[in-house]
């Protein structure tokens, strides 16, 4: 099963795509709710590059890597990656509103699809909110 979340940023197609793909932004924009975040990051952003982002909980009770391979790479305009046996593509569309971010994954089997949709959407919202903030 594929899940969908998106937003829409108003900035340039450019500082979108530095901020979704560089680790000095990531760490700043890279949880699902405030008692979360992302200490570091590490991005090589080409085809066959890895990635990855480490969660915690800020109180240190748990964490984990959010890790895979870039299999597409095509700048301010598209990632796939795969991560465990799961992919997931991220488009940048550039509109009159700015740029909208669609990400298409891979659902998995622990957690509803609701609930899986409803982080990768507090993600994408974070996200959109740093940005703006940069803008």
């Amino acid at each position: 099963m594929k899940l969908t979340v998106s937003t829409t940023v108003a900035a340039p197609v450019e500082q979108v795509w530095q901020a979704y793909t560089t680790p000095e932004a990531i760490v700043c924009w890279n949880a699902a709710s405030d008692d979360w975040h992302t200490p570091h990051a590490s991005v090589d952003l080409r085809v066959g590059g890895a990635f990855c982002s480490r969660m915690e909980a800020k109180d240190g009770s748990m964490g984990f890597d959010f890790a895979g391979t870039y299999t597409e790479v095509v700048p301010c305009q598209r990632l796939v990656y795969a991560f465990g046996d799961r992919m997931a593509e991220v488009l940048f569309a550039e509109t009159a509103e700015g740029v909208t971010v669609t990400v298409v994954f891979d659902a998995e089997t622990t957690y509803s699809p609701e609930e899986q949709q409803a982080g990768w959407q507090a993600i994408l919202d974070n996200f959109a909110r740093y940005v703006g903030q940069q803008s």
